[in-house]
């Protein structure tokens, strides 16, 4: 709705509606005058009528305000009923085109005012007026000595007949408007509601597509950075034992670079795994790999071989998980072992536990090492974290105060996958 629209309280109009209302304003200007022409050769109101010249005024001033009935609706309807009221008192020869003036006007205060409360007082008031003036009328017919009347002679004369006629069309008349108008206003209702509707869906299927998209560019660099740091951080530590001893001790040195390799080859594998999922339509999810927490040991072996001496201790019954929050939990213990080799320093250690208790699984990797003052929140336990979050758990990173890094993450059996 436009800002003129609103401050006059009507629905929005268009153009094309707006041209459509003035050529409706002039057919019936020009059926008005065809009509007044016809009703003056057929005598209708006798010879006291007026002459033509109030017969153009009263056409007029009938049809021209309905060229903006959707604009001024109230105004309209009550300009054209006070018309049509002097018009028919006045005996101005036309019958045809002011009855339809009235129910277009009529109806047009139903369809377009949205104040409701103004729409019923005017069209309320539009019938007790035209009512009145039929009881009057009817009283002026019923009390005319003139011969030419209707006898009302008898209980159900012709006059009392002709008289309930009346009435009856009236009341039709006035109530098929009335109840068009209504009729209208609630569809054009009901279809602006369905089209905010389909927009604020339209909006949302949006948001959630972009939501949709971020996560799982979320995910993918998750993943990326758990493999990929992984490994890589392996393969810098057996590549600077490797230059370390590379003279002095060259089987040792082969032995690292053999490190190297492997984990390279390891790299590569979850890296192809990873890509594969993301170019198979019907492939796993990026979360869906084959990983569990029964791969701690060879993880922790895989820390072990690599310069951080660690252990692994299970505490409690194990009992079933959802594949998702050992995918998770593997990660998170292979995050922490990864951040404990390049962070820990010179002789660290880390201890990996794995705890079921009765409403969930604990699982804290610590390590030894330097004390880390203000410890950077960086993608790692970002990734951690989110991790966590997913599957319904808490994770705690801190610095411990004797030196070294405490990861807990803590998982209800309850828990399920946010969304």
């Amino acid at each position: 709705m436009s800002a003129l629209d609103s401050a006059r309280g009507v629905r929005a109009t268009t153009r094309a509606s707006l041209r459509s209302d003035v050529w409706l304003a002039a057919g019936l200007f020009i059926a008005a005058v065809l009509s007044i022409a016809l009703n003056s050769v057929a005598g209708i109101f006798g010879g006291d009528a007026p002459g033509p010249e109030w017969g153009l005024v009263y056409a007029l001033a009938l049809t021209a305000p309905l060229a903006v009935r959707r604009r001024y609706p109230a105004t309209v309807a009550i300009a054209v009923a006070v018309t049509y009221f002097v018009g028919m008192t006045a005996r101005i020869p036309e019958v045809y085109v002011g009855n339809i003036a009235i129910f277009v006007s009529f109806y047009t205060v139903g369809a377009w005012l949205v104040d409701r409360r103004r729409a019923t007082i005017v069209r309320t008031g539009i019938i007790a007026g035209m009512f009145v003036w039929l009881i009057v009328t009817t009283f002026r017919a019923a009390i005319d000595p003139s011969d030419e009347a209707l006898s009302q002679a008898g209980l159900f004369s012709p006059f009392a007949a002709f008289m309930i006629l009346q009435f009856l069309i009236n009341a039709a008349f006035f109530g098929g408007a009335y109840y068009m108008g209504e009729r209208a206003f609630t569809a054009a209702e009901q279809r602006t509601a369905l089209e905010q509707r389909t927009r604020e869906l339209e909006r949302e299927r949006e948001v959630t597509a972009a939501q949709a998209v971020a996560l799982d560019r979320v995910r993918i660099a998750r993943e990326l950075h758990d493999v990929v740091a992984h490994h890589v951080s392996a393969m810098g530590v057996q590549a600077g034992a490797a230059r370390a001893v590379l003279d002095r001790d060259p089987a040792a040195a082969r032995a690292a670079l053999a490190g190297v390799e492997d984990s390279a080859r390891g790299a590569l594998s979850e890296l192809r795994h990873l890509l594969e999922t993301l170019r198979t339509d019907d492939a796993e999810p990026v979360d869906g790999s084959t990983l569990t927490l029964a791969g701690l040991d060879d993880l922790v072996a895989h820390a072990r071989d690599h310069g951080l001496p660690t252990t692994l201790t299970t505490v409690g019954e194990p009992h079933p998980l959802t594949a998702v929050t050992e995918v998770s939990l593997y990660r998170i213990a292979q995050e922490a072992l990864t951040n404990a080799r390049r962070h820990g320093g010179p002789g660290a250690t880390a201890e990996v536990r794995l705890r079921y208790t009765d409403d969930g699984v604990e699982l804290e990797i610590t390590n030894t090492g330097r004390t880390v003052l203000s410890p950077r929140s960086g993608l790692g336990i970002v990734g951690m974290r989110e991790r966590a979050a997913a599957i319904g758990g808490t994770l705690t990173a801190a610095p411990r105060e004797r030196g070294g890094f405490l990861v807990r993450a803590h998982v209800p059996i309850t828990a399920e996958v946010a969304a």
